[in-house]
């Protein structure tokens, strides 16, 4: 043997020495009552586990699936490595492979946008409806259509009134310098007199300077005029002329429409972030490219029952422009607006919404204690910003929190977990992820179905139904904008759908859900489009079930993808018709995915 091949023999040697006393020194102790059994000097091995991941157990012998060391039995008696509940360790290769990103905590401002829609309406403060005091007759208009343009005293009508014009004839009489009390000495008496008719005049519809002007009316003008008590547009007439009219019987309304009211519906989710005060930026169709800036007037306190959302008002000036060679206010009355409302809170505590998820309703996060190590903490959430959470505990300032990869070390953890229940591992590939992101929805469970519905019912879930089919198949085909397009179609449906499902009415909880998840916002692109489509298509895959064994909607098609929105998630979607089309993937796997019978 010559001097190479005997080292070789003695590092051989010492390395097999070592990693005997390495094993000696890992093995667990035995516990309190367990002793090795004697027989033919075998002990029973009750489950193989990982030294260094003791979350790694296996029935049989093999290797760690993290950093492939031998697994080591633990026999009967012995309790095995003790595992640290809620952390997770994974291997070096593992947090790569994961792409585990962590990021401190730490205040910042949280900024929050809501995108709301709604109608331009007239200033109620500022409108007047115009009716008859007393009965009689309308003889001529001078205003006889509607739009028209008024000032405050000026004519619109002439009325013919008996009762009328004889109190006015009282009233002149009264006003006379020769008239029979003056030259009967009962000056005062004609005062009071006099002050009592033209008090009369006054309640019958005149106005002080028609009082005063009845001195100049010839006796035989038999007609007075209705004039208007206010500027602004006339938006109702209701009279003709020569037609008789009875006491209180409406005859014009005039709106003044120098401010208007933009009012829009607020969610009770949203409430937290508005106040009076607040500045909305408001944008019209029928004035493209302009933004009107005006502040939150009113928020009212009485919350809708059926949609659960408060009425806001904000109250913006309706300057004049030129139109045409003449002047017309620039918002026309009852338009449809759109409004913008930032808000901006300093110095949060805030946890990055990627980084929060949920299981059974409670929000959790991981913690990054270095060195591969993961710990699971549970969080009390405030308010909900645009790509933020307020945190008021479970995590202290400065402490690390995973950002990405969170789900998959949360997948490890309900593994471990698993596998301490049941005492052996099943193989990773088996195990599927249950948390999902607190922005998200669980898989759906097949309701039961639903009972005879009414023809209000079917029609508001048909229209429904087409809607949320242009949205997916906006999804499959890559199209950001068509998907912007049919989203804003959603709106004003899903109030149909809520008042079509009254609260005690089966489905109606179905509806809600789909309520809360279906007022899609205007997404920049199809990644956010896609994140906003999952808790939405998996409340409509709900009552999809539901309304699957009644008749009108046998036809309705759920299909599953076990890829989406990320690998080892299933999500679900609905179409009218085949064939499968991901909305998830759209070009890249547009056929990925399969039918749910």
């Amino acid at each position: 043997m010559n001097a190479k091949n005997f080292l070789l023999l003695v590092l051989v040697a010492a390395l097999a020495a070592a990693g005997g006393w390495f094993v000696g020194q890992r093995r667990p102790a035995a516990g309190a009552g367990g002793a090795a059994k004697s027989g033919a000097g075998a002990r029973e091995v009750r489950f193989y586990q990982s030294p260094m991941h003791p979350w790694i157990k296996s029935d049989r012998a093999g290797k760690c699936t993290i950093c492939g060391m031998d697994l080591v039995p633990v026999y009967a008696g012995e309790a095995g490595f003790a595992v640290t509940a809620g952390v997770v360790a994974l291997g070096t290769n593992s947090v790569q492979v994961m792409n585990v990103q962590a990021e401190p905590l730490g205040r910042r401002t949280l900024r929050r946008t809501l995108r709301v829609a709604g109608t331009i309406d007239d200033n109620d403060t500022r409108h007047r409806r115009i009716s008859a005091y007393i009965e009689g007759r309308i003889e001529r208009l001078f205003v006889n259509y509607l739009g028209a343009e008024v000032t405050a005293g000026q004519p619109l009508a002439t009325f013919y009134s008996p009762a009328l014009l004889a109190a006015e004839r009282e009233y002149t009489a009264l006003a006379r310098p020769d008239s029979p009390l003056v030259r009967a000495g009962l000056r005062g008496e004609q005062g009071q007199l006099l002050e009592a008719a033209g008090q009369r005049l006054l309640r019958l519809g005149l106005t002080p300077a028609q009082v005063a002007a009845l001195g100049q009316k010839r006796g035989t003008n038999y007609l007075t005029e209705i004039v208007a008590p206010m500027s602004g547009t006339v938006v109702e007439r209701a009279v003709y002329e020569g037609q008789y009219v009875k006491e209180g019987e409406k005859l014009f309304e005039i709106a003044d429409f120098a401010k208007m009211w933009f009012k829009f519906d607020a969610y009770e989710q949203d409430l937290v972030w508005l106040r009076a005060g607040q500045t909305v930026e408001i944008t019209t169709p029928s004035v493209p490219g302009k933004v009107f800036t005006a502040p939150i007037t009113f928020i009212d306190p009485n919350l809708e029952e059926k949609t659960r959302t408060a009425k806001i008002r904000v109250e913006l000036d309706n300057p004049l422009v030129e139109h045409d060679g003449r002047q017309r206010r620039e918002l026309f009355h009852r338009l449809y607006a759109e409004g913008l409302v930032r808000v901006e809170v300093a110095d949060v505590l805030a946890i990055p919404r990627s980084a929060v998820l949920s299981s059974a309703g409670q929000a959790l996060a991981y913690v990054d204690k270095g060195g591969g190590s993961f710990e699971q903490r549970k969080l009390k959430l405030g308010r909900l910003a645009d790509d933020a959470w307020e945190l008021l505990g479970g995590i202290a300032e400065g402490e690390r929190v995973v950002t990405q990869g969170n789900m998959l070390i949360d997948s490890q953890a309900q593994l471990n977990q698993a596998v301490e229940t049941a005492g052996a591992a099943p193989a990773p590939a088996q195990v599927t992820a249950k948390t999902t992101p607190a922005e998200e929805v669980s898989p759906p469970e097949k309701p039961v179905a639903m009972p005879e519905l009414t023809a209000e019912q079917t029609k508001a879930a048909r229209d429904f139904f087409v809607v949320a089919d242009a949205v997916t198949a906006a999804l499959a085909a890559d199209k950001v904008a068509d998907f912007n397009q049919h989203a804003a179609r959603l709106h004003p449906l899903l109030p149909t759908l809520v008042a079509a499902f009254p609260e005690a009415s089966p489905g109606a909880k179905l509806v809600r859900k789909i309520d809360a998840a279906g007022h899609l916002a205007a997404a920049k692109d199809l990644e956010a489009a896609r994140r906003a489509f999952l808790p939405f298509s998996t409340a409509t895959v709900e009552f999809a079930q539901a309304l699957r064994g009644r008749a009108e909607f046998k036809q309705l098609k759920i299909y599953k993808c076990p890829m989406a929105p990320k690998p080892g998630v299933t999500s679900f979607w609905v179409q009218l018709q085949g064939p499968l089309r991901n909305p998830y993937y759209g070009a890249e796997m547009l056929e990925c995915g399969e039918e749910v019978p």
